[in-house]
Parts: structure tokens; C-alpha cells; sequence
């Protein structure tokens, strides 16, 4: 199953451009939490996409202007704190009618009206869909939401997330991380990523992949937000939701033991995963 998906990663031909490498669009960042919306943007241009935005709260966009090189930044409505309002949702919808695929949590906070800003924007964005972190804790609010939604969705939970998405406690999940993943696929017609030790993707028709990469050093701030940014960007390139999971996943694991493999496991951060991608995808490609 790996090997099959992974062979899904686009060869690039000579004779093409930016454009036909797909265009993502992260929604992520707020006041204290600009590295997550960093993090997941580098991610995902060090994926292969040809061309990612990230859609950042205004106040904060000329910090990540400095910060992001190649990744482009749309500034949008927001407080004087620097977290997203309500009207900045326009401006989000309008602007995934011109991308390939959409990622919506890191970083974004967990107040009121940026959940409700979340729950309205994934209702009406048409197109693949990843929700990660504060975008899942909006969706715990009603799960339900999930079933609306007309095009494919990728979730990427930690247990901690899950538990609050179906109601139950961190050790039961932790002890039947299989079958959750596969029930929340089958139920909600999307693909769960429940990361963790030998991090389970599975999708509505009951497949199951058990990742064998990674390592505990990974176990550190930013470090899903790496993971998110590498999914939406193989979704934009065109590869199918589920193998973009596993691909997703599985190299993601990789550039962790590689980092760990050279820094040890104690002192690793997200930013080494970011340092191993070119490598980790040079030998995929």
C-alpha cells in the first residue's frame, strides 16, 4: 500500500511551470502562534506544490512576509490581538475558487467566533479540505458538519483531538486506534489521520494503513503542522486523498528519523523535519 502510493508522486516532466504542480492555500497563524502557520506553509512548498499561500491574520502578515520567501501571504480581517474575524470569511471563500486544495487550523486559536469563522468555511469551501488542530477543535463542536460536505475531507487528529471530536477518553482511544479511525472514516466520509505512535490513516471504505516510520523525538511542538502542510500539498499536486495520507505520513516519519538520526532524539524540533524534506523526496522522486 505504501509502496503503491507512493509511486503517485509526481515525476516532473521538463517542458512545465508552477502551475502545474498545484496551488495550495493555508489558513493558520495567530497572535503566539505564527511558527504553526510557518511551519505547515515551508512544509508544504518543500513538498513539490507549485504554488502555496498562506492566509494569515493582517496584523501579523508582515512578520511572516519576512519570515516566508517563496511562500505567498494573503493578509486577512482580523482583531486588533491579531486572531481571525468573522469577516475575513468572504475573503477565504473567494479566494479557494483559485487553489487546488485547502488546509484550515494551525495556530488559528480557539476562540469563539474564529470556531464559528471555521465551521462556516468548511461547510462552503469546494475543495479537498484538510482540517488539522484549532480546525478540529471547531469541528468538535459539531461533528456533524462533516457529513455536508460535498468534497473530499482529510482530518488529522491527535488522540487528545479525538477524544474530544467523539466524546470519549484519551486511554480508551489510545487502545482502540484502529477501529476509531476506521468508524470516524466510515461515519463522516472522510480520511483520519489519528497521528501517534504508528499514526493509523484509514478511509471510508474500511482500508487501514499502519505507519512504520517515525521515532519519539518527533514528539515536540510544530511537528503536525509539518505533517498538514506536506498533505495539502500532495492533495494539490493532484494525488488522491487517501494515498496523499499515507505518502503524507510515512515521509513525514522518515524526515524525522533522519533528523533524529543526526541531532538524537531529545533536541529535535519540527524546523529539522522542514531540513530533511529535500533529501526525503530526492529519494522518493
Amino acid at each position: 500500500m505504501k509502496k503503491k502510493a507512493i509511486k503517485k508522486i509526481h515525476r516532473r516532466n521538463e517542458n512545465t511551470h508552477k502551475g502545474d504542480y498545484g496551488h495550495a492555500f493555508i489558513v493558520a497563524g495567530s497572535t503566539g502562534m505564527t511558527g504553526a502557520a510557518y511551519l505547515a506553509s515551508q512544509a508544504a512548498i518543500l513538498s513539490g506544490c507549485g504554488l502555496v499561500t498562506l492566509g494569515i491574520p493582517a496584523n501579523l502578515n508582515q512578520v511572516m512576509e519576512i519570515k516566508l520567501t517563496e511562500v505567498m501571504t494573503l493578509p486577512l480581517a482580523c482583531s486588533k490581538e491579531g486572531y481571525l474575524k468573522k469577516s475575513s470569511e468572504k475573503n477565504i471563500l473567494n479566494f479557494s475558487k483559485k487553489v487546488s486544495a485547502v488546509a484550515i487550523g494551525p495556530g488559528l486559536s480557539r476562540l469563539s467566533e474564529v470556531e464559528n469563522l471555521v465551521r462556516k468555511v468548511l461547510l462552503k469551501v469546494n475543495k479537498p479540505l484538510v482540517l488539522d488542530a484549532d480546525g478540529l477543535n471547531a469541528l468538535s463542536k459539531n461533528t456533524q458538519l462533516l457529513k455536508k460536505r460535498k468534497m473530499p475531507t482529510i482530518v488529522t487528529p491527535h488522540p487528545g483531538e479525538m477524544a474530544r471530536l467523539i466524546n470519549k477518553n484519551v486511554s480508551w482511544i489510545q487502545k482502540n486506534r484502529e477501529e476509531v479511525a476506521k468508524k470516524f472514516s466510515r461515519v463522516y466520509n472522510c480520511v483520519t489521520i489519528l497521528k501517534g505512535f504508528k499514526t493509523i490513516v484509514a478511509n471510508p471504505k474500511g482500508q487501514c494503513f499502519v505507519n512504520d516510520s517515525g521515532n519519539s523525538g518527533m514528539s515536540t511542538a510544530g511537528t503536525g503542522d509539518v505533517l498538514t502542510g506536506m498533505i495539502v500539498s500532495l492533495l494539490a499536486q493532484g494525488i488522491d486523498v487517501y494515498s496523499s495520507s499515507i505518502i503524507a505520513v510515512h515521509l513525514h516519519g522518515v524526515a524525522g528519523d533522519y533528523a533524529a538520526k543526526e541531532k538524537g532524539q531529545i533536541s529535535l524540533i519540527a524546523g529539522d523535519l522542514l531540513d530533511k524534506l529535500p533529501q526525503v523526496f530526492k529519494e522518493v522522486g
